[in-house]
């Protein structure tokens, strides 16, 4: 199959619209199912080492376990917001959206049990393969005007524990997904000028 450059064009919008969503902007609409099962299914068409495919989707429902995984939330944020207390942005950050996001899912890795093809040396490309599935599931979702955010900021043994993870896994991430009031059109921590962005020129260096 070959692409046209509106194809590129097209894709480079998506990329370039992808933002990480808090819960002050999800509508709490129900996801089609039809829907999430296409978003994961680009998921799923992510490049993995080895052809190994270790991912793992788990889509939570349960209220009392989004309960549970938001008040790790708060309690981990609290510990945070102690890294960062010179900064007046920090207290005023909406970052997550556990409760409000009609779906959150958990995205684990299977440890291999026998040796994968180009894994004998990098031992965590396996890993890196799981984030390249919820790289899709994001760039999908949003094509699909469906806003997702990555809460970075709980212990993974925890949610495991919640979850009822066994130690065959591990946790990659833990995803918030529904349909927003808008997307911003820039990420909310460069318009609040947290950070620069950076150039293509900065980040290149010819060897």
């Amino acid at each position: 199959m070959k692409f046209t450059l509106r194809d590129a064009e097209l894709l480079q919008s998506i990329f370039s619209s992808r933002r990480d969503v808090r819960g002050n902007r999800f509508q709490g609409t129900p996801i089609e199912e039809e829907v999430v099962r296409k978003i994961l299914e680009a998921a799923i068409s992510a490049p993995s080492v080895g052809f190994s495919q270790p991912w793992k989707f788990l889509i939570v429902q349960n209220d009392a376990k989004r309960e549970a995984i938001y008040n790790e939330f708060v309690s981990e944020n609290a510990k945070a917001s102690k890294k960062f207390g010179d900064n007046s942005f920090y207290p005023t950050l909406k970052l997550e959206g556990i409760k409000e996001s009609p779906l959150n899912i958990a995205v684990l890795y299977q440890k291999p049990t026998k040796t994968v093809l180009g894994q004998t040396t990098q031992k965590k490309m396996g890993e890196y393969s799981v984030v390249c599935a919820i790289q899709n599931l994001w760039l999908m979702a949003r094509a699909y005007n469906i806003g997702v955010g990555w809460v970075s900021i709980l212990r993974p043994k925890k949610v495991k524990k919640i979850l009822g993870i066994g130690d065959e896994y591990k946790l990659i991430g833990y995803l918030t997904m529904g349909y927003v009031s808008e997307f911003l059109d820039e990420p909310e921590l460069l318009k609040l000028g947290w950070e620069e962005k950076k150039r293509v020129d900065e980040v290149i260096e010819w060897v």
